[in-house]
């Protein structure tokens, strides 16, 4: 799909979005849309002192739009803390994601439930996590030929009812992360055992004030193939590209040909975060270029120039973004830190005497002031 929003022809991947009609269009549309009056909210909900910081993903919401649409139930995937869009077309309740942003929790959502693995906040800690993950699926289908033992990985046992494929790994980062030691580290493990994950980099340009040029002289997707794998690059703000790309890579991956990189070119519409000012080191000429090829926009052009919507569908899905940002805004307001216990609680999973010294420390810290002192 273009800028203008016009469907345009590709032998070897208009294929694989066949099956994508009008109306799920139309419900990637939603998806979008929510996702960025989410954003907005949860932006005013920082400025207003609700929470300490907060990572917009405005202008990226068709890369990870699109790209949820290769991934079968049974799929793990690791995000960054950027993967709102993503988060929701999992199923991730928004007002379990912002808990993390609140400070009342350390996940917010049942990773099992919708194998959507928790937010990571550590640049580029979640990329070993997933080769880790993938090559753990190999071991147990090995185990699995040989011994008739099934094998009960996180990724398979949590949805029963998941498409009849062999679960593989997403892991999703930034430009930025790209550079870091643990994603080379990740894909020279990864491309050894053959792990079946996939390396799905959102190239939003900018590594917080430190323009893509500077960072690689070349596309990160041409690094894939140092590693020996394949490397595609796509349009990160083309819903269609993105799922075509994606369902390419997946199918590549699930056939045991090895991990594959994606680099989905977009554009980082607003800060890195909140604590982020972008004037300091872009222009404004740079961010109205970069807003003409707003996903949003692309993809509603396509569904007016095409009859698939009108001003009456696109009323009624504002309508229900407002809903939801006051559901989250309500639930916000209302939500409290966990008990420090609730913590200590999921620290190790049998009893340990360090631990459990903590604890009685904490409780007798927590007496004190009862007892007025």
């Amino acid at each position: 799909m273009d800028t203008s929003g016009q469907i345009c022809t590709d032998e070897k991947f208009s294929p694989y979005v066949a099956d994508i009609d009008a109306e799920k269009l139309k419900e990637l549309y939603r998806l979008m849309y929510e996702t960025r009056r989410f954003d907005d909210e949860a932006t005013a909900l920082q400025r207003q002192g609700q929470m300490a910081l907060w990572a917009p993903s405005r202008g990226q919401e068709a890369a990870q739009v699109g790209s949820a649409l290769g991934y079968a139930p049974n799929d793990y995937i690791f995000p960054s803390y950027r993967e709102h869009a993503l988060a929701h077309a999992r199923g991730v309740d928004f007002r379990d994601l912002i808990r993390i942003f609140r400070g009342v929790d350390t996940c917010g959502w049942d990773p099992k439930k919708h194998n959507f693995h928790l937010y990571t906040l550590v640049l580029a800690a979640q990329v070993p996590h997933a080769v880790g993950y993938a090559m753990g699926l190999t071991f147990d289908r090995e185990i699995e030929e040989k011994t008739g033992v099934p094998q009960t990985g996180q990724g398979q046992a949590t949805v029963p009812d998941a498409d009849d494929v062999p679960p593989a790994v997403a892991v999703y980062f930034g430009d930025g992360s790209s550079t870091e030691g643990e994603v080379h580290e990740s894909m020279v493990f990864a491309a050894s055992y053959n792990a079946p994950v996939l390396f799905f980099i959102q190239n939003n340009q900018w590594a917080i004030s430190v323009p893509f040029k500077t960072q690689s002289r070349v596309p990160l997707a041409t690094r894939a193939a140092a590693y020996g794998f394949e490397g595609l690059r796509v349009d990160g703000n083309d819903v269609l590209a993105v799922a075509a790309a994606t369902r390419y890579a997946m199918e590549k991956i699930r056939a045991g040909e090895g991990p594959v990189l994606i680099e989905a070119e977009t554009y980082r519409l607003g800060a890195h975060t909140t604590a982020d000012d972008p004037t300091k080191y872009r222009t404004d000429e740079e961010l109205d270029e970069a807003g003409k090829l707003d996903p949003i926009v692309r993809l509603e052009k396509h569904l007016r120039d095409t009859g698939a919507a009108d001003d009456a569908f696109f009323a009624e899905v504002a309508a229900g973004a407002d809903e939801l940002a006051a559901g989250v805004r309500e639930s916000v307001l209302a939500s409290t830190a966990e008990e420090l216990e609730t913590y200590m609680n999921h620290a190790y999973a049998e009893p340990h005497a360090q631990l459990e010294a903590d604890r009685a420390f904490y409780r007798e810290y927590q007496a004190g002031f009862e007892d007025g002192e």
